[in-house]
């Protein structure tokens, strides 16, 4: 189509195409206001045709079933508009019966059922299937693919929490070495600290860091990179709480491996007077946390035979059978004003994580008369860490706790915690966590399920005071998102989780973070085959 107008302005002619005669001559008046009503709207209806043919192709192009253009509006439109409504093309029947449950054990032996999309689309084909045998080989076929991938997920739940569970054998052989090293070697018998800086132990000038292990190459790195880190080494010092069994190799350790000019204090937890007096409400706690585990659970074999869980659920019912949450190394922390009881604060680190910046800005920090110094996990870059609240921990469908507590206040974390024992000493908090800790033993471990955190969210309630992410990065345990760069830049890095640095299920490119900390060249660690990766 042309358009064609006289220099004068006074004449229109529209071409059809190009060659063909005349097809519109109009005479335009010499009025000016009927020339451009006439002018303009003959060059809206020249533009308003092209758009629409257009349309029109690139909609039949489209096809009958996709309307991504603007000429399948009236398709969408038009029948609503009248009161109709457009017709699926997929038959009721297929809905119908993909809509029907169908029983796990129906599908068990069959060899009818196709093992995969492959020979789903063979069949059907050359089995020239209508549209209801179509749907129930599709039914079975996606009922079949799901059960073994619940079972495979399962398995793998099962496996990692053996691996994360048991001691593996270079950590058992370093224990041994270490205690007949302990035996045999004055030199690994010395008293931590000397006797000349003891007075250290109870000075408040001095920074008091804490950390409750069972773990020798744990405590270790944990030890290492805190001093190695520190501006003021002479300054810190580091106590070290351990069981009756590690004792004598973590004495060993540390006595061969001294970091001066830090003060270095280990000590067993039947060393303490306060434990050794009376009746001590963590310890029974655990008592009667390890039967009611033993009678509740039934063991790892019968959480895994559950048919009715989902994976996750059992995870995490897997991850409550782990010794470290009924461990009185997991435990000992809420007793820290009685352990120690000249001391006005100290920062508690678990045996997972990495210090890798200077710790003792922590002291500078004003708690506002809180006791508890901890990072927020409910916000944060990395939505899967750092997503966590009080419903994330605490069983908010039963009545004692959806009647005390809000599902959505933002949770916190343990693992590197700044501790005002002086405000501590204030409050009722130690008798709060044992309160909800005998709670939920007689609830048959219904308000949580594992560990310690819960039951602190509980106790600290109100007495936490939020400090900057920086301090305490989670998640490299349980997730490997993480970047290598993000981790490298944070304060204190924390291996919680499953995947401990130490184990072979940790996430390779996230361990050296962990490993830089240990000598692959001492003895010790090169007898027991303890390797870089």
């Amino acid at each position: 189509m042309q358009l064609h107008i006289s220099p004068s302005l006074r004449h229109v002619t529209v071409f059809p195409g190009k060659g063909l005669k005349e097809f519109i001559k109009v005479k335009v008046a010499s009025r000016r206001l009927s020339y451009r009503m006439l002018f303009y709207s003959l060059l809206f209806f020249t533009f308003l045709l092209r758009f629409v043919f257009v349309l029109t192709a690139v909609d039949g192009i489209d096809g009958e079933n996709k309307c991504s253009t603007i000429g399948c509006i009236g398709k969408k439109l038009g029948p609503r508009i009248l009161g109709r409504r457009l017709e699926s093309n997929m038959p009721d029947v297929i809905f119908r019966i993909l809509d029907e449950p169908i029983g796990k054990d129906e599908l068990e032996g069959r060899s009818d059922v196709p093992q995969t999309l492959e020979d789903f689309m063979t069949e059907i084909k050359e089995g020239g299937y209508d549209a209801k045998t179509f749907a129930v080989k599709l039914r079975e076929m996606v009922t079949l693919m799901e059960e073994r991938t619940r079972k495979a997920k399962i398995q793998e739940y099962l496996y990692r929490h053996i691996a994360s569970s048991s001691i593996p054998k270079q950590l058992h052989c370093l224990a041994l070495r270490l205690a007949d090293e302990h035996s045999n070697n004055a030199a690994a018998r010395l008293q931590l600290p000397s006797a000349e800086l003891v007075p250290a132990l109870v000075d408040n000038n001095y920074f008091h860091f804490v950390l409750a292990s069972d773990n020798v190459l744990a405590a270790s790195v944990v030890a290492t990179s805190l001093v190695r880190n520190s501006l003021r080494p002479h300054k810190v010092v580091l106590h070290i709480i351990t069981d009756r069994k590690t004792y004598y190799p973590m004495q060993a350790w540390f006595s061969l491996h001294p970091l001066t000019p830090a003060i270095i204090e280990v000590k067993a937890l039947h060393q303490f007077d306060w434990l050794s007096k009376g009746k001590v409400p963590v310890l029974e706690a655990m008592e009667k946390d390890q039967q009611v585990r033993s009678q509740f659970r039934g063991g790892s074999s019968a959480i895994v035979t559950n048919n009715t869980d989902k994976p996750v659920v059992i995870a995490a019912k897997l991850q409550a059978l782990n010794p470290k949450y009924n461990s009185v190394m997991n435990h000992i922390r809420i007793h820290l004003p009685e352990l120690f009881p000249s001391l006005n604060k100290v920062v508690f680190l678990d045996d997972d994580v990495v210090v890798q910046t200077d710790l003792t800005p922590l002291w500078d920090i004003d708690m506002n008369g809180k006791v508890n110094g901890a990072v927020e996990t409910c916000t944060g870059e990395d939505k899967f860490v750092m997503s966590k609240r009080f419903k994330s921990y605490l069983n908010f469908s039963h009545p004692l706790i959806s009647e005390n507590f809000d599902p959505n206040e933002c949770a916190w974390a343990y693992g590197m915690n700044i501790f005002d024992l002086e405000a501590w000493r204030k409050t009722n908090i130690s008798l709060t966590y044992h309160h909800w800790v005998e709670q939920n033993l007689k609830s048959d471990l219904s308000l949580w399920q594992l560990g310690t955190l819960p039951p602190g969210l509980i106790a600290f309630h109100g007495h936490v005071h939020t400090i900057d992410p920086f301090w305490h990065m989670l998640g490299l345990g349980y997730q490997e998102n993480t970047s290598f760069a993000d981790a490298e830049s944070a304060g204190v890095i924390h291996f919680n989780g499953r995947a401990k640095p130490w184990l072979e299920i940790a996430f390779p490119q996230l361990r050296p973070l962990w490993a830089k900390y240990v000598d692959f060249s001492d003895k010790f660690i090169k007898s027991c085959h303890i390797r870089v990766s």
